[in-house]
């Protein structure tokens, strides 16, 4: 057409600086959510309209912290992963109990072995199918991961320590549930008590009067230990009595075995046994060693059951249980013997004053 002019070679070099300025301007960069949140609107939003607006409110009220962009509807997703994976968790590690103390070839100590390291095995798989689900990845968890070594190597050294100690007592099978160990109260004095729970930080240990001790597994693997029912829950106990010099040692050693064997807690075999131990001060002292083989029933009532029935024997054959007896002897002084003039004088007066 005669009333179209062509373009001009400044109108094109006019334009390509606006062309060049364009594609070299970098594009805007997008704020990142959450990946499983992602995921999770898109696929309520094909289901129908109506759940897309609620999950679109949802996302609307949100707050961005740099490139990062926290929605509610992003709260809700992660809240409900975490909830689940930690019923799932949960779920699992009740299973693997039950399953466990299913198996009757395992003692014990074997059972709780298992149950622990299956609840590890548990809680380790939902922790990393958790990471999955919300789409964390793991590569950016590199940076603080000298930072986490260094609060495990120095904030929970005593709880992973204690951890791998309850496994390895568990499987060297030195200290079970239901084994008889001596414990010391905080002021020194030293019991008995049955271990009833080996836990991941420490072992319950009640005592005959219902006390309870929890003592960190790193102190039993590192520390000597006392331990009644080891290889055998045969116990000797030794009861301490003392006789007159002037009893037949013969009947009354007779008398102490028999009061040991008709407690009906101590063994026949192997069978008690009387020593004399010393010639003590006021009596000739025995001590009558006898075994029993359930130690968590106490100690102290065995004995008090074997001094009673002693007590009675004795008293029937005449047996003489010394007490401490002293005989005091004055040296005579002449300050002493003016005493007792004088003495003799008040008694003389006094008398003759009453006449």
């Amino acid at each position: 057409m005669q009333g179209e002019t062509p373009p001009s070679d400044g109108d094109s070099s006019e334009a390509t600086p606006v062309e060049q300025a364009w594609s070299v301007a970098e594009p805007a960069q997008e704020e990142s959510g959450v990946a499983a949140a992602e995921g999770a609107k898109e696929a309520l939003s094909s289901q129908s309209e109506t759940v897309g607006s609620v999950v679109d409110t949802l996302d609307a009220v949100a707050l961005s912290f740099g490139d990062f962009r926290i929605s509610l509807f992003d709260v809700l997703i992660v809240s409900a992963v975490i909830a689940g994976v930690l019923i799932f968790a949960w779920f699992a590690s009740r299973m693997s109990r039950r399953l466990v103390r299913r198996m009757t070839r395992l003692d014990d100590a074997q059972q709780l072995l298992v149950e622990k390291i299956a609840t590890i095995i548990v809680w380790a798989t939902a922790f990393f199918v958790g990471i999955d689900l919300l789409g964390i990845d793991l590569t950016a968890l590199a940076v603080f991961s000298g930072a986490f070594g260094l609060a495990i190597g120095f904030g929970l050294q005593k709880t992973f320590g204690n951890l791998i100690a309850g496994i390895i007592l568990l499987m060297d099978r030195s200290i079970k549930p239901g084994d008889v160990i001596a414990v010391a109260d905080t002021v020194g004095r030293e019991s008995f008590g049955q271990i009833r729970k080996i836990g991941i930080r420490a072992v319950s240990v009640t005592t005959r009067d219902q006390r309870e001790y929890l003592i960190p597994n790193e102190n039993l693997m590192i520390n000597q230990v006392e331990n009644w029912s080891y290889s055998s829950k045969n116990v000797r106990m030794q009861v301490e009595v003392g006789v007159s010099y002037d009893s037949d040692m013969k009947l009354a050693e007779e008398l102490m075995l028999r009061a040991a064997n008709e407690c009906g807690r101590v063994l026949s075999a192997p069978p008690p046994t009387a020593w004399m131990s010393e010639y003590g001060d006021n009596s000739v002292n025995f001590v009558i060693h006898c075994w029993i083989k359930d130690p968590e029933d106490g100690v102290g009532n065995v004995r008090s059951a074997v001094l009673k029935k002693l007590w009675w024997l004795f008293k029937e054959h005449g047996i003489e249980i010394p007490f401490p007896q002293r005989d005091l002897h004055v040296r005579s002084s002449d300050q002493l013997d003016r005493l007792i003039e004088l003495m003799s004088q008040g008694q003389s007066v006094s008398k003759g004053a009453k006449e």
